[in-house]
């Protein structure tokens, strides 16, 4: 579904992502893994095409998107859930899930994202600014499902959530990956990752620099946990 190959992204003179490539297939979750400043969060900005500095191919079911604006990425099945979640603090749940247009290729009907998300439906006439931080994660993966998502782009979904709620964002990922959907996934909580993820990309000074299988991880906790500082 996704290729990305020589991608490259600076901030000003100070480069920051060099020649990275990776794959993600249709309903496979694959993380990026690295210390703070590795590049991960810029690498989701770049796909999104939300990152002027960068050069390099991506491709998304073999079309370009080269220079394309973050909307028309959004129309072909890109979805993005940023760290800040996102949600408009004035508007109810369903204001924040009905606002944004259905502009993928399939859109999630309101009563699917209800039925998969419980929590919603429940707090629906409530304002973003009254959810929990679980809740308003909820919403933000929600959102981007209902628009027509095809691929999320996630961005440390479990930073800040209490162990329950971790837990309950696993099942949300695991259900749309058995649906079909794909997810590239920022995370630095090891345990999480290889409980939903197929594949994970060790980001070192903006590069790729392993790529390693669940059973790997779990081998080289200690190991990776030193490295990540955690």
């Amino acid at each position: 579904m996704l290729r990305v190959e020589g991608l490259r992204a600076w901030y000003g003179e100070a480069t920051v992502l060099r020649d990275v490539a990776l794959t993600v297939a249709p309903g496979e979750v694959v993380t990026l893994v690295g210390r703070n400043g590795a590049g991960k969060s810029t690498l989701l900005r770049c796909l999104m095409g939300l990152h002027a500095g960068q050069r390099g191919t991506v491709t998304l079911d073999g079309r370009d998107l080269g220079s394309l604006p973050a909307h028309r990425r959004a129309r072909l099945g890109l979805g993005w859930v940023p760290d800040d979640r996102g949600a408009y603090a004035s508007l109810t749940v369903t204001e924040n899930l009905t606002l944004p247009p259905a502009v993928g290729p399939n859109p999630w009907p309101l009563a699917r994202v209800y039925e998969s998300f419980p929590v919603l439906h429940e707090r629906r006439d409530s304002a973003a600014t009254q959810l929990s931080g679980g809740e308003q994660q909820m919403l933000a993966l929600a959102r981007v499902l209902r628009m027509g998502a095809r691929l999320l782009l996630c961005d440390e979904p479990t930073e800040g959530l209490a162990p329950l709620l971790v837990a309950r964002v696993g099942d949300i990922i695991r259900q749309v990956r058995d649906q079909g959907t794909a997810v590239l996934l920022v995370e630095q909580n090891l345990r999480f990752a290889t409980g939903v993820a197929d594949r994970h990309h060790l980001l070192a000074e903006g590069r790729v620099v392993e790529t390693l299988r669940n059973e790997e991880v779990r081998e080289r906790e200690s190991e990776l946990l030193t490295y990540l500082g955690i």
